[in-house]
C-alpha cells in the first residue's frame, strides 16, 4: 500500500483531500507545517509527498530542498502563487509536478495515481529474501516474516542497496552512489546513522549484528544470517 504524506496548513483543504487519498485505499500522513512534515518523513516510509508551497515556519521549497538531499521520492507541489518564475523554482529543486490552487481534488488524485504508476510501475514485484527478511521492491515495504517493519525513504533506499548486494564489502561512498546517487549532498558519517537505526529495526542484538555487519577499515557487508537458497 502506498503511503503520501499531505503537507498543508489549511485545515479544510487537508481534510478533504486526505479523504480522497483515503477512499482511492492509499495510506495518508499529514502534516501542518514543514517541521512536523520532515520529522514525519525522517521516522516513516513515504512513497509520494503533497506538498503546499505557503506555510508558515519554512516554506514548501525549503522542505523540499532538504527532502532532495536524501531522497528522490516523487513530490507534487500546491501553489496559489500565477508567476511561472515559482514553478521554474520549485523544478530546479527537484519537483515532479505542480497544481495551481484552487484546484480539484480529484485531478490532484488523478496527477497523484499517475505520478506513482510512472515512478513506482505496476509490474511483477522484486522480492530480496535474506533469512526472515524480505524487501518488496515495488511497494518499498519491509517484512520479518509477516510483520512489516516501518522503514523512512533513506533506510529504505541504503537498505534496497544493501539487498541487492548482498555479501559484497561497501564503502560509504559506494552506498552513497547506489542508494541516492551523485547528487546526494549529505555527509558521508549519515550513512552510519542510517546503519545503525536499520540495526535497531532488524537485529535481535543491534550491539553484535547478524544482518548487516560492519567491515572496520573497509565499509558493511549485508548477508549475515540468510539462507543459501
Amino acid at each position: 500500500m502506498y503511503r503520501i504524506m499531505l503537507v498543508e496548513d489549511q485545515k479544510e483543504i487537508r481534510e478533504i483531500v486526505s479523504k480522497y487519498i483515503l477512499k482511492e485505499g492509499f495510506e495518508c500522513l499529514e502534516a501542518e507545517d514543514g517541521f512536523q512534515a520532515l520529522d514525519l518523513f525522517n521516522r516513516k516510509q513515504v512513497h509520494l509527498v503533497i506538498l503546499d508551497v505557503m506555510m508558515p515556519g519554512i516554506d514548501g521549497f525549503e522542505v523540499l530542498k532538504e527532502i532532495r538531499r536524501i531522497s528522490e521520492v516523487p513530490v507534487i507541489m500546491l501553489t496559489a502563487r500565477q508567476e511561472e518564475v515559482d514553478r521554474v523554482k520549485g523544478f530546479r529543486i527537484g519537483a515532479d509536478d505542480y497544481v495551481l490552487k484552487p484546484f480539484s481534488p480529484k485531478e490532484l488524485i488523478l496527477r497523484t495515481k499517475r505520478l506513482l504508476k510512472r515512478i513506482y510501475g505496476e509490474g511483477e514485484e522484486l522480492i530480496y529474501q535474506c533469512g526472515k527478511l524480505s524487501l518488496h521492491t515495488s511497494s518499498r515495504t519491509l517484512y520479518h516474516d509477516q510483520t512489516e517493519i516501518p522503514l523512512t525513504s533513506g533506510e529504505y533506499g541504503l537498505l534496497e542497496a544493501l539487498f541487492r548486494n548482498r555479501g559484497q564489502v561497501l564503502t560509504r561512498e559506494q552506498l552513497i552512489e547506489m542508494a541516492y546517487g551523485p547528487d546526494y549532498e549529505g555527509y558521508d558519517r549519515n550513512i552510519d546513522s542510517y546503519i545503525k537505526r536499520i540495526r535497531q529495526k532488524i537485529e535481535e542484538d543491534p550491539k553484535n549484528p547478524e544482518y548487516l555487519k560492519t567491515r572496520y577499515g573497509a565499509g558493511y557487508v549485508f548477508g549475515g544470517n540468510c539462507d543459501d537458497h
